[in-house]
């Protein structure tokens, strides 16, 4: 097995000065495995499929990738891009590559710009027309929307990137992908990188066919998990399954950062409305919350003002927020996927983390295929009936406030009946 103890530190390759700048502006010094080990192909012009766990380095993988290439080959006098396409499976992922992108390519002189639902349709057609982007990163959907207006045109794009592949194929944009890569070069003249963090057959099968002859990257630990995650299991019954939670989150420290995850919109409204009466600080986050309220939560929980998100799995993958120290499955996840990205969102670069599940007569049937994909069992807790916490259910106390005030309304028209009498 390779020795990951002493990696590669970034100033050993080969990488175009004004990144390398702004590497160091950063911070960033050594390398990760996923890395370490595409970095030598990328740079040198080779089509690369990776696989390797959330929260690894992929997006500064392929983002150094891009701008070396970018940098290194120049383009000619009259032609205009943009040269690059990033596309990502959620608008929350698109963000968060778009901001490392900024980052990572501030002395570069090349304009990234973020295409994504949800924002202002109008507002972004003229951000193109303003800017005249090089390097669009966007979900498929909305980039089609605007690429069928003839807000930019794809004849030069001399990059392209997949990330989170296999997100892709779930929510059905895999049809949108081979539109726009039709409109492109062929492969064998553009730089083609697709990530992911599994692998199926699918996502091969793209690669293959729509690659030039890419160089298969797998970067493998022991388990499906990061190697910092701890995890553990709780078997409980649904009506537990909130006073359970509660007395964890109590036990839990001031400045620890949580993610709980459920499956269902109307059962993640109803727990956070009982968390918030409880005294947590809690943000809500789902499918249909509008795009600048979406923002809006997120900045709110990555600052710390509030330190519990809710979510649906429509944040499970995307959502970049440090210091994450544990992430709970409220409702076990339907595909064995969703857990290892769900889990994901902890012990990010090489800090640790707690993934901790609950598992109910509703989803305990989802278990053994989670377990199978692990590779190894989930570390069972018992569960102590002390352990749970008594709750404030806001339903219940409006119920005996107006049980109250029907009480007080009749001893009162009682109390006047009886002065009238006299």
């Amino acid at each position: 097995m390779k020795d990951l103890t002493t990696p590669k530190t970034f100033s050993q390759f080969a990488i175009h000065p004004a990144i390398q700048d702004a590497l160091s502006q950063l911070g960033w010094k050594h390398c990760t495995p996923i890395q370490e080990n595409t970095l030598p192909l990328t740079l040198g012009g080779h089509d690369v499929a990776g696989k390797a766990q959330t929260g690894t380095g992929k997006t500064a993988a392929f983002l150094i990738a891009i701008f070396h290439y970018l940098m290194s080959n120049p383009v000619k006098p009259d032609s205009e891009g943009p040269w690059a396409m990033i596309l990502a499976p959620t608008r929350e992922l698109a963000v968060q590559i778009y901001q490392d992108a900024l980052q990572i390519g501030c002395y570069t002189g090349l304009k990234p710009v973020a295409i994504y639902g949800g924002k202002d349709y109008e507002a972004q057609k003229a951000e193109f027309a303003d800017s005249k982007p090089d390097l669009i990163i966007g979900t498929p959907g909305r980039i089609i929307d605007l690429f069928k207006q003839r807000c930019f045109n794809l004849h030069n794009i001399e990059c392209l990137v997949l990330d989170e592949a296999d997100r892709m194929f779930d929510l059905g944009f895999i049809s949108d992908i081979r539109y726009l890569m039709r409109a492109m070069p062929p492969a064998n003249e553009r730089l083609n990188l697709i990530f992911s963090a599994t692998f199926t057959y699918r996502v091969q099968e793209l690669a293959y066919e729509y690659l030039n002859a890419p160089t298969m990257v797998e970067i493998e630990s022991e388990t499906e998990t990061a190697e910092h995650i701890s995890q553990c299991l709780y078997h409980v019954a649904n009506n537990e399954k909130t006073p359970l939670l509660i007395g964890l989150l109590k036990q839990l420290q001031a400045n620890d950062k949580v993610i709980v995850f459920l499956n269902m919109k109307h059962v993640l409204e109803r727990l956070a409305h009982t968390l918030t009466h409880n005294g947590f600080n809690v943000a809500m986050l789902s499918g249909d919350i509008p795009q600048h309220k979406r923002e809006k939560l997120l900045k709110a929980f990555q600052t710390g003002e509030k330190n519990i998100l809710l979510a649906t799995d429509v944040a499970a993958r995307g959502l970049h927020t440090d210091n994450i120290t544990h992430v709970f499955n409220y409702d076990l996840p339907q595909h064995p996927e969703d857990y290892i990205h769900r889990v994901g969102r902890t012990a990010r670069a090489g800090k640790s983390g707690m993934a901790i599940s609950f598992c109910c007569e509703d989803y305990a049937y989802h278990l053994p295929e989670i377990e199978e994909k692990l590779g190894e069992k989930i570390p069972t807790r018992l569960f102590r009936k002390g352990r749970n916490a008594k709750i404030l259910p806001a339903a219940v106390q409006g119920k005996t406030t107006v049980i109250i005030l029907i009480v007080t309304a009749s001893i009162i028209k009682k109390h006047k009946n009886k002065h009238n009498n006299k």
